[in-house]
């Protein structure tokens, strides 16, 4: 019986199409799981979308549509995505899906009468995006700590988990499991950034929004984000909370990998651990929160216009190209980088180069000189050692590269194979052996021995790129190598094999000026479909009682006079009426509004303001405007109708 390996990638944010830096953990994910099983395991893998909140309540209104259709679609174009770059998932569960919502309402009511759950009151800083809430304490520069965007004061009842109930064994945990969180510098933020100052109660329902799965004994209540979406790695394989879970839960059950981005890594590595033992259930073996993928250093964003989308990039460089690049560059700690003008020179030097040219001049050779049969003569000479010893020797190394997920390195292994195979050519440099005829069997040996290691390391390349492996095998006549054969060099039959006529063409060489002109074109097309997206609004201050707002004296002014003030660049001098008097106002409006465009507009004047004195001008009072997040369009606030000057504003 083969030995089992459940794996999971995060659930997808059903908010709007994914860029490539998040189509790259499917990606990461799959090529895990399908080296696991070249390596013999029954791999599970599970992926999915994560449907419910407040931010995807509040898109799906945007669009006129309800919140279900939006997930619909969203959730729809995700699987695509995941589908094109080659996940071969065994279940990819949405958070909408009958069975999931059914499980959660049974967790959520079991950890409530257990205890662990209580009502209550929360009040505190929340950021949308996140559908977190946070202290002042842990907000950084007064707006979220991870994604920085503003953050809105929030009071609502809800209920709550007590986490620190469960704090001193979950330290225990993380210091007696040194596999649990992957990179160590991740288990090191979670321990002095979060468990050793201490865990706060988490809010785990709200009643501010009702996209969600609602609390069955008290439907007011929908559960919250993070218990809702984690426990997708238990209810998606049967789990059943108070009864009895399915055979698939109970063989796969912990999960032996989840693999995560190191945004989300303290919802997996704290509260997901936490939700398990409440449940009392094994914790998942390792959770692996993996770096980002960066276009030009900066994280990608619409507002930015700096997305990259795996469907775009597909099409002009290939699924297998795609897959190459994003697991080669992304390092294990360390951020990675994507660029279009990165994505050329590497697949041009790796791929068409490095691999595509040798498996295409062997072919060639092959045919050339035998007839596309190649026969092991025992024509060796010492040259042929190191090649062996490389060839042989990788998968060992790649074993341990991919169980300690360093998948960039074991993909550099598997390319070390193929750089020595073209630096064998010139070692023994065919052309030349050929137009000896005494020395035809070392020939044959030399391209044997070049059939035999690019076998070897295509067999290795396969759970990587797959669709290039099987082409690969195709064109040298070699089957798929099992693990175990690839520390033996000599497999491929020594009475010869028949290669393809033809070489085919692996990966052509890209001309940087023509990929960049089509990709001008996608970026226009991108820019003409997009939604531009919305900056946060500023965080509405702090309550005020009603008695300080009556210290206010608003009145409607008329603006008589305007001009522009000396020495400033965005000052302009109002002259207002306020019916029964006349004054100066100054305002830094000059970006805005021209001087003579003012005279005669009615606006809304704070008439009992301190004067203060502004680039040697008098200014008794402040005039209202409203403008953007960024101070891109202003504009007074002004009465709809005629009225007069002086008139009160309440």
């Amino acid at each position: 019986m083969r030995q089992k390996f459940y794996m999971t990638t995060a659930i997808a944010y059903a908010s709007g199409k994914p860029h490539i830096g998040n189509t790259y953990e499917a990606i990461l994910a799959d090529s895990i799981a399908r080296f696991k099983r070249f390596e013999g395991y029954d791999v599970y893998l599970q992926t999915g979308t994560d449907e419910h909140g407040q931010k995807i309540e509040e898109k799906a209104k945007t669009a006129g549509v309800t919140p279900q259709a939006y997930v619909d679609g969203v959730s729809g174009e995700i699987k695509r995505l995941w589908d094109l770059v080659g996940t071969g998932y065994d279940r990819f569960i949405r958070t909408t899906d009958a069975d999931h919502v059914a499980a959660v309402q049974k967790i959520f009511k079991y950890l409530y009468d257990k205890g662990d759950i209580y009502k209550g009151y929360y009040e505190g800083m929340y950021c949308v995006p996140c559908e977190s809430f946070f202290t002042p304490s842990q907000l950084v520069n007064g707006k979220c700590p991870d994604c920085g965007r503003d953050v809105q004061p929030a009071k609502e009842e809800a209920y709550f988990f007590k986490m620190s109930k469960y704090a001193d064994r979950l330290i225990d945990y993380i210091n007696t499991h040194p596999d649990f969180i992957k990179p160590v510098s991740r288990k090191n933020e979670m321990m002095n950034n979060f468990l050793l100052p201490g865990l706060q109660d988490l809010c785990v329902s709200r009643t501010s929004f009702t996209w969600g799965i609602p609390v069955d004994f008290d439907p007011k209540h929908v559960v919250y984000v993070w218990l809702d979406a984690l426990a997708n790695y238990i209810t998606g394989i049967g789990y059943e909370c108070g009864g009895e879970s399915s055979e698939l839960f109970r063989a796969l059950w912990p999960a032996d990998l989840h693999v995560i981005g190191k945004d989300i890594i303290r919802f997996h590595t704290i509260y997901w651990p936490i939700f398990l033992m409440a449940l009392d259930l094994p914790l998942p073996k390792t959770v692996f929160g993996h770096p980002w993928l960066l276009q030009q250093g900066d994280k990608m964003s619409k507002s930015k216009g700096n997305v990259m989308y795996a469907d775009d990039l597909c099409e002009l460089f290939g699924v297998d190209a795609v897959r190459y690049y994003v697991l080669n560059e992304m390092p294990f700690d360390n951020d990675g980088s994507i660029t279009w003008e990165l994505m050329i020179e590497r697949l041009n030097a790796d791929l068409a180069n490095t691999l595509g040219n040798l498996v295409n001049r062997t072919v060639a050779m092959s045919n050339k000189y035998f007839g596309g049969a190649v026969r092991r003569t025992g024509a060796a000479e010492p040259v042929d050692d190191e090649l062996k010893s490389v060839a042989t020797n990788a998968i060992a190394r790649v074993r341990q590269a991919m169980d300690d997920l360093r998948i960039a390195d074991a993909l550099g292994e598997i390319f070390n194979v193929f750089r020595r195979c073209n630096k064998y050519i010139d070692e023994t440099a065919p052309w030349v052996l050929a137009k000896d005829p005494e020395k035809a069997d070392r020939l044959s040996e030399v391209l044997y021995n070049l059939i035999e290691s690019i076998s070897i390391g295509a067999s290795m390349l396969a759970p990587f790129l797959p669709t290039t492996a099987a082409r690969i095998q195709k064109q040298i006549g070699a089957e798929p190598r099992e693990i175990d054969s690839l520390e033996t060099f000599g497999v491929y039959p020594a009475s010869g094999s028949t290669v393809a006529e033809k070489p085919e063409i692996l990966f052509a060489r890209l001309d940087p000026k023509v990929v960049m002109e089509q990709v001008e074109k996608i970026m226009e097309k991108q820019k003409a479909s997009a939604e531009p997206e919305k900056p946060a609004l500023p965080a509405i201050k702090d309550e005020i009682a009603y008695e300080d707002f009556e210290k206010l004296d608003l009145r409607l002014a008329k603006v008589v006079a305007c001009e522009e003030v000396k020495r400033s660049k965005k000052l302009l001098k109002l002259t207002v009426s306020v019916g029964n008097e006349e004054r100066t106002v100054v305002s830094g409006i000059k970006n805005w509004y021209k001087p003579e465009d003012l005279v005669g507009k009615t606006v809304v004047l704070v008439a009992n303001l301190k004067p203060v004195t502004l680039c040697g001008v008098e200014s008794h009072g402040m005039i209202l405007c409203a403008s953007d997040p960024e101070d891109k369009a202003l504009a007074f606030v002004t009465p709809e109708k005629a009225m007069e000057p002086g008139w009160v504003v309440r």
